[in-house]
């Protein structure tokens, strides 16, 4: 299930004339009873909404005011939002005969077209105000709150997702909550202004309305419908046009040997899924994405990280946490993963949160012989990014629902026939080209559509995220720089540039000069670190021949330095 609460306005789209039917109300009852929840969301007065309105305990939070007012029916607690205006303000209304006028806790209403008396005296008395039109009502409130705050706020206290939520609306003032909501609906006597936005037009009017979209959410969740404004960019083909995901419902696979460009990609991906608010959970065995800035992480190479850490994380909608795996042996990491993830699958049920749970080194999490009890995963899990270098030793339970699957580096062709193998069908044709630095090949597996070129843009984080690596990371044997010396009698190993430092540092001048005047360190930095602006720093001291051991070093140590925060 995806979308998890209902968010109604109440004037002209629950209600007609004021007041709504008993129908109305029992498939309210109904909606309630398949666990999702009911928030309402209205420009009306508290008082005057339970005067008129006697079954608001079937709603969850009530958020009143325009957005200047949080009631909990349940506790019957009310909560401002933000400061009500100056009473001098309602004071000289009165004096300048506006009526009606009425205010509640925050707001201060009239109707037009005393809306230009309103902001004369907002002027006058130099307010911080806005003024908020709702059909003929002329509504008061502080700068920057509406209906869409004042949901955020409710939906904040409920744990709840803006993309888990549906909106339903019908006037000028549901503009910035319906916005806002991961599907909007106009009710078919809507404003033409509100119609145009919407991803919904009901058939039929007001509550009824409601009711048509309750019953689309009850039989399949709404999954027929996927909104244009909610996809997320993968790359662009040969012609620039735009290759994008719905992200949600998607499954990516993105395989390719080691140093291929899959953490470019990828880090690019999850960047974008975190500026437009999709939860993310990162299980990271290598310890290589704590660079993105809205992640709060949990372990690193010296304590390990609780399930219940990472769940605390989650809690809020708005956080994204990294479970980083380097300090938990190799033999348990598949039992953690296996415990966290249960705790997300629960955590998903209750909320549809996490949005994507991300796996790097997939092959050892995810080993090709675990195949999950039907009866505690669902048949097809969404939401997922898998990254790996051996799609072969993945679970083929898990790869037999992935929607796109994007291959890497040089062997693409054998990636995706491993794909195709695991999924049982014939391997796609390849397109006949060399893959250029951030270029991948992409083959949308549910489809009979050949694969096709692609490129994507480079994530901020990317950089960010192998300056640390590098710097204090553990890179594997084979990307590691050792020292041997002339004669091959050392074996110095510097697994990142840390270590390189401090072993550049002691070991001899023959030995530096050895690997200096065969161009070994910039090899290494471009190859290994991936890091071009170091390695042409390093080239032009190594193509200095009057330079000694020791000014050689120091201006590579200080190339370093200068492009890499080392621990001290």
């Amino acid at each position: 299930m995806w979308y998890h609460a209902l968010a109604t306005d109440y004037d002209g789209t629950l209600a007609s004339q004021g007041s709504v039917r008993d129908d109305i109300v029992k498939e309210l009852q109904r909606f309630r009873a398949t666990g999702r929840r009911l928030v309402m969301v209205t420009g009306r007065e508290l008082d005057d909404l339970l005067r008129v309105f006697p079954h608001l305990d079937l709603f969850e939070r009530v958020v009143c005011e325009d957005g200047a007012l949080l009631y909990r029916p349940a506790s019957r607690e009310e909560k401002a939002l933000c400061e009500p205006p100056s009473p001098r303000f309602a004071e000289e209304l009165r004096k300048r005969g506006v009526a009606p006028l009425s205010v509640g806790r925050v707001i201060v209403a009239t109707v037009s077209p005393h809306e230009t008396t309103c902001l004369e005296v907002i002027k006058e008395l130099g307010l911080e105000l806005q003024v908020i039109f709702n059909k003929g009502s002329v509504m008061v409130l502080p700068s920057g709150t509406n209906k869409g705050t004042g949901l955020r706020k409710a939906l904040d206290e409920m744990e709840l997702s803006l993309h888990n939520t549906v909106g339903c609306g019908d006037a000028e003032n549901d503009h910035a909550f319906l916005a806002m909501c991961g599907l909007s609906v106009a009710v078919k006597n809507a404003l033409p202004s509100i119609k145009e936005k919407a991803d919904i037009v009901t058939t039929v009017t007001h509550g009824d309305g409601v009711v048509e979209v309750i019953e689309q959410l009850c039989q399949d969740d709404l999954r027929s419908l996927t909104p244009k404004r909610h996809r997320i960019l993968l790359g662009h083909k040969e012609d620039e046009s735009e290759v994008t995901i719905v992200p949600y419902r998607s499954t990516v696979l993105v395989a390719g040997p080691s140093g291929s460009g899959k953490s470019t990609f990828t880090t690019a991906l999850m960047e974008r899924l975190m500026e437009q608010q999709y939860q993310c959970c990162i299980i990271d065995p290598e310890g290589d994405h704590d660079g993105f800035e809205k992640a709060v992480v949990a372990g690193d190479a010296e304590r390990p990280p609780s399930v219940h850490e990472v769940m605390q994380v989650l809690t809020h909608p708005d956080n994204h946490a990294v479970a980083n795996l380097l300090a938990v042996p190799l033999v348990d990491r598949p039992k953690f993963f296996g415990e966290l993830f249960a705790r997300l699958q629960e955590l998903r049920a209750r909320t549809g949160r996490p949005h994507w749970i991300v796996v790097d080194e997939a092959h050892h999490l995810l080993p090709a012989g675990w195949d999950p009890a039907p009866l505690t995963m669902p048949q097809r899990i969404e939401g997922l990014l898998l990254i790996t270098v051996h799609p072969t030793s993945v679970s083929p339970a898990i790869l037999k629902g992935v929607d796109y699957a994007v291959a890497v580096g040089s062997k693409v062709e054998k990636t995706l026939g491993n794909v195709a193998e695991i999924l049982g069908i014939e391997a796609p044709p390849i397109p006949e080209r060399e893959l250029a630095p951030g270029e991948t090949v992409v083959w949308a597996c549910a489809t009979k559509e050949p694969p096709f070129w692609m490129h994507s843009p480079r994530g901020r984080a990317e950089h960010r995220r192998h300056k640390r690596k590098y710097a204090r990371g553990e890179l594997t044997p084979d990307r590691s720089f050792y020292f041997r010396g002339p004669e091959g009698k050392l074996k110095l190993r510097a697994q990142n540039l840390m270590l390189f430092t401090q072993l550049a540092e002691g070991i001899d001048d023959e030995t530096w000069l050895f690997h200096l005047k065969k161009g070994d360190y910039s090899r290494w930095f471009l190859e290994a670190l991936k890091d071009e602006d170091l390695a042409q720093a390093a080239q032009l001291v190594e193509a200095d021949k009057e330079a000694n051991a020791q000014e050689s070093r120091a201006k590579i140590i200080e190339a370093i330095e200068t492009r890499y925060t080392l621990p001290t």
